[in-house]
C-alpha cells in the first residue's frame, strides 16, 4: 500500500459508482472468470454498499484448553486475553477508504461487533468483510456500518480466536486479497479487484453501467416510471 494519498483518493473515486456485477463483468472482459468473486455463502448483514481499499488482518484458532477459573478470575483472565492473544494492532493503522479485510479461519466467533467496528469507521474504515462471524448486528445496523461476514455469531472471542498477522495476503471466501486491491460489496455480496489491473477493470466496467443505464432508462419512461438515481 504505496499509493500517495492523490491515488487513493483517484482510486476510490473511479470506483465509487461501479456495483459488484459491473466489476464482475469488468473483471471478466480482461478473462479473469475464475477470480474475485467472494463466496456466496458472505453476505452483508443489512443492504447496502462499500467500497474501499484492503487493509487484511488474520486471526487463527486459539489452541486452548482454557484453566478452570471462578466467574472473578475469568473477568480477569478476560482482560489479559483481549491484552496479549486476542489483539487489534491493526485499528490504529487504518486510513481514510481502507476496506477491513479479515480472515478468521472461519471460527464463529464475534471478533468484530458494535464498538470496535465503530471505533474502525472513526479512523476511515469504509466497511468490513470476514470469513467468520460477527456479534452486535442489531447494534451495527443502527450505526449503519457495512459488513459482510460468513456468521452473525453470538460468542465472544476468548478462548477462540488469536491474532496472528497484519497487512499480508489472507484468503476470505475463496479469493486471495492483498493489501492495496480494491475491495466493492453489495447486495449481490463481494469482489476483489488486484491492484495491477484496478484501473482497466473500472475502465470496462463503468461501460457496462453506461450501457446498462441507458437501456434501463427508456424502460423507465416507456413504463412511466419516476428515475431514479440508478438511471440518471
Amino acid at each position: 500500500m504505496t499509493e500517495s494519498a492523490d491515488e487513493r483518493q483517484a482510486l476510490l473515486k473511479l470506483y465509487q459508482d461501479l456495483r459488484v456485477a459491473d466489476v464482475r463483468d469488468g473483471m471478466d472482459w480482461l478473462m479473469m472468470h475464475g477470480y474475485g468473486s467472494v463466496s456466496p455463502d458472505i453476505r452483508p448483514i443489512f443492504r447496502t454498499r462499500a467500497v474501499g481499499i484492503a487493509r487484511t488482518a488474520r486471526y487463527l484458532p486459539f489452541e486452548g484448553p482454557l484453566p478452570p477459573m471462578t466467574p472473578e478470575q475469568y473477568s480477569e483472565w478476560s482482560g489479559w486475553y483481549y491484552s496479549q492473544v486476542c489483539i487489534y494492532p491493526w485499528m490504529d493503522d487504518i486510513q481514510p477508504g481502507d476496506f477491513m479485510v479479515i480472515d478468521q479461519s472461519g471460527v464463529d466467533a464475534g471478533l468484530m461487533g458494535s464498538n470496535n467496528s465503530l471505533g474502525g469507521v472513526k479512523n476511515g474504515a469504509r466497511g468490513y468483510l470476514s470469513n467468520g462471524g460477527v456479534r452486535d448486528t442489531d447494534e451495527l445496523i443502527l450505526q449503519n456500518i457495512p459488513f459482510w461476514s460468513r456468521f452473525i455469531s453470538q460468542k465472544m472471542v476468548q478462548g477462540r480466536l488469536r491474532f496472528d498477522a497484519k497487512d499480508i495476503p489472507v484468503a476470505v471466501g475463496g479469493v486471495t486479497v492483498r493489501p492495496g486491491d480494491m475491495v466493492v460489496a453489495d447486495g449481490d455480496g463481494v469482489i476483489v479487484v488486484p491492484r495491477a489491473m484496478a484501473v482497466e477493470v473500472a475502465h470496462h466496467a463503468h461501460r457496462e453501467l453506461t450501457g446498462d443505464k441507458v437501456s434501463r432508462r427508456a424502460l423507465y419512461e416507456a413504463l412511466g416510471m419516476p428515475l431514479d438515481d440508478s438511471v440518471r
